[in-house]
C-alpha cells in the first residue's frame, strides 16, 4: 500500500502559511518561512510559535487586521487579502462582474458609495447616512 502523503497533510504555500500564522507574507519570507510547508509543520508552529513569532504576537496591536475575508453578496465566492489603509467599512463587499443592481437598496435617506480594487476581483460598497 502506497503512502499518500499529500492528501493527509497537505502542502501550503507561503501565502497560505501566512494566512493560517496570521502574519504578512513578506515576514515569513523574511523569517525563512520556505516556498511550501507541510499543513501538520504550520499547525504544530502555530501551537508552539518561534521566538519570532511570539515576539511578533506579542507586540501586536490587533487594531488592523493582518488578513480580511471578502465575501461576494451575490455569488458567496471568497478570499482572503491583506486590507489597505484607504478601506472604509464596506456595508457590501461584490465581485467586478456583478451589477450594483444585485443589491439591495439602500434606505431611504442614504447614499452609497462605491470602492474600486478591493482585492483581486471585488468592488467595496458603502451606504451612508445622507446629511
Amino acid at each position: 500500500m502506497a503512502n499518500n502523503q499529500s492528501s493527509t497533510n497537505p502542502s501550503l504555500n507561503r501565502r497560505q502559511v501566512a494566512q493560517a500564522l496570521d502574519i504578512p507574507p513578506e515576514m515569513a519570507a523574511r523569517n525563512g518561512i520556505p516556498s511550501r510547508l507541510k499543513a501538520a509543520d504550520v499547525a504544530a508552529m502555530n501551537a508552539n510559535p518561534p521566538a519570532w513569532l511570539a515576539q511578533s504576537r506579542a507586540n501586536s496591536t490587533r487594531k488592523r487586521p493582518v488578513w480580511v475575508e471578502l465575501r461576494c453578496y451575490v455569488c458567496d465566492f471568497h478570499e482572503l487579502a491583506r486590507p489597505k489603509k484607504w478601506w472604509p467599512e464596506f456595508s457590501f463587499v461584490l465581485c467586478d462582474f456583478h451589477r450594483n443592481d444585485e443589491l439591495p437598496l439602500p434606505p431611504r435617506g442614504w447614499r452609497r458609495s462605491e470602492f474600486d480594487g478591493v482585492g483581486s476581483r471585488f468592488r467595496g460598497i458603502v451606504d451612508t447616512l445622507d446629511g
